[in-house]
Parts: C-alpha cells; structure tokens; sequence
C-alpha cells in the first residue's frame, strides 16, 4: 500500500524541522550567556543592541523571545539556577562526597557573582521577579541536600547543618565586590569547608578507614 501523504509529510519535513529547533535554541542559548556577561559588567540597564551583538544574533530576536527586560533578565537567572543545581549529580559522579560539596559550593560562589549583577532588579519589586526566590529554594535546595546526605553518611562532615543555611551563609561570605572580593569569597568558602569538617566522625581519615568506622 503507498504511504498517504500525510504519513510522508512528517518524515520529509522532521529533519529540517528539527534543524530550525537546534539552530534557535543555539541562538537562545548564546543570547542568555550574552545577556549574563553583559548584566555581570554593565547592569541589567546594558543596551539591548549590546547582548544581541554579544550573542551574534539581531535585536528582533532578543525581542522575539523576550519582549520585556525583566524577561530576559528572569530567564538568565533561572538558567544559572538550573545549572548549578545539575552540577550536584554530575560531581557526585566524580568525587568523593566531600569533595563533590567542596566542589559544588565554589561553584555556588559563581552563580552569587552572576546573581549580584542581577541584584538591583531582583529586588525592585517587579512582580515579575515574585516567583524566582521560590525557583530558587525549589532546586538549589535539593541539590545540596542531596550532597550533605552523602558527605554526612561518609562521616566526612557534620549532621547539623541544613541546605538553606548553608546557602545564605555563602552567600554572605561572598558580599565583597570586586575581582578581589570573588577571591576573598573562595576563600571564605574554604574555611567554612573546614567547618563542615569539624567534629565529623570520618574527618581526616583515609578513604578505607572512613569505611571501616561507619
């Protein structure tokens, strides 16, 4: 029996279809780093014309998927969300658990730099920013959970701490501004890693002694 046209239809134009897919979420994966740069150095104010040029596409499209700023300026923070909370799993892959937090929290310090140029308009009383603090407990949250369990069963570090705390507490370590201050804030990270050492059962054991005193 011959295909109908309507079965023929999608196979011919899925590739192509597929292809317009990648190249715009290329492009809005180039505008939303473009427009994290760009807040990072100049404020979320920065011309427009300035992000599109950053992300080589052209004005319209930045106005295609974001016709308002706080749009655009919702969407990059979400990104960074999103990434910093896919960081957990990847590192607990890779490393050790205290090393997959020691790990997760300096990159948690990245994500404070990119949410201070971001600041001044996340707390302008937009209400199109309400629902970011929630975003941001709803997944960060988590994610650090997940790697304190895992340092804490490995009696790498202590078990009083929680996710929220520990997040407000580097974020408060981090409040320098500056090129100076991003390296005072590494810095303050690793001293409270020490910290979260302190008093664990496992602290300062080798890996196989860490097993054998669980």
């Amino acid at each position: 029996m011959k295909p109908s046209a309507r079965a023929e239809k999608p196979e011919a134009q899925g590739p192509a279809a597929r292809g317009v897919r990648a190249d715009a979420q290329r492009n809005l994966d180039a505008l939303l780093e473009a427009a994290k740069a760009v807040f990072g150095d100049k404020g979320v104010d920065a011309p427009v014309r300035e992000i599109a040029a950053r992300a080589g596409v052209g004005v319209a499209t930045v106005y295609r998927h974001f016709p308002q700023r706080s749009d655009l300026v919702a969407a990059v923070f979400r990104r960074e969300v999103d990434a910093c909370a896919a960081a957990a799993p990847a590192l607990s892959r890779e490393h050790e658990p205290v090393e997959a937090l020691a790990r997760w929290l300096r990159r948690y310090t990245s994500f404070i730099a990119t949410k201070r140029g971001l600041a001044a308009a996340l707390h302008s009383g937009d209400p199109a920013f309400d629902a970011l603090p929630e975003y941001f407990r709803q997944h960060l949250e988590p994610a650090l959970q997940s790697l304190l369990d895992a340092a804490v069963s490995a009696g790498q570090v202590r078990a009083d701490v929680e996710p929220y705390e520990l997040l407000r507490a580097v974020g408060n370590l981090c409040i320098a501004p500056g090129e100076d201050g991003a390296l005072h804030g590494r810095r303050m990270v690793d001293l409270l890693i020490d910290g979260l050492r302190y008093g664990a059962p496992g602290a300062g054991l080798a890996p196989g002694e860490r097993r054998r005193a669980r």
